[in-house]
């Protein structure tokens, strides 16, 4: 780990039990955090996608990780193409790295009722358009 360490707030598929959470092997698990109630969570299918402006708490996992895990994140998000790197503030106060997109990619797409991808089939949430 380097001496200036990266908190990355996971959301989606990075998060344990997720498809790609095994890229977070190395990477040193805080455990559960969530979002002051700014953002949207969009199902794009595979995974979801975090977006600024809307009015949900979202629930994710918080890693400590070093510049060059945050590298091969970003290669397997398609960062900047595909997602965004952004800071955002966590309900703690603290700051973290989380990967988000822009209104305009997610438009049309279903938006979950609950800011917890693991409850995406929860039909107590289910999804609306």
């Amino acid at each position: 780990m380097t001496p200036d360490p990266i908190l990355l707030f996971a959301y989606g598929s990075l998060r344990e039990g997720e498809r790609d959470h095994a890229a977070l092997a190395e990477a040193e698990c805080l455990g559960l955090v969530a979002t002051p109630p700014r953002y949207r969570l969009v199902d794009l299918g595979v995974y979801p996608a975090l977006v600024e402006g809307g009015q949900l708490s979202v629930t994710g996992e918080l890693y400590r990780i070093d510049r060059e895990l945050r590298r091969r994140l970003d290669v397997l998000k398609e960062c900047p193409i595909l997602f965004q790197r952004h800071s955002i503030e966590l309900l703690t106060g603290q700051h973290a790295e989380a990967y988000v997109m822009r209104d305009e990619q997610v438009r049309g797409r279903r938006r979950l009722h609950t800011g917890d991808w693991k409850k995406r089939f929860s039909p107590r949430f289910g999804l609306r358009r």
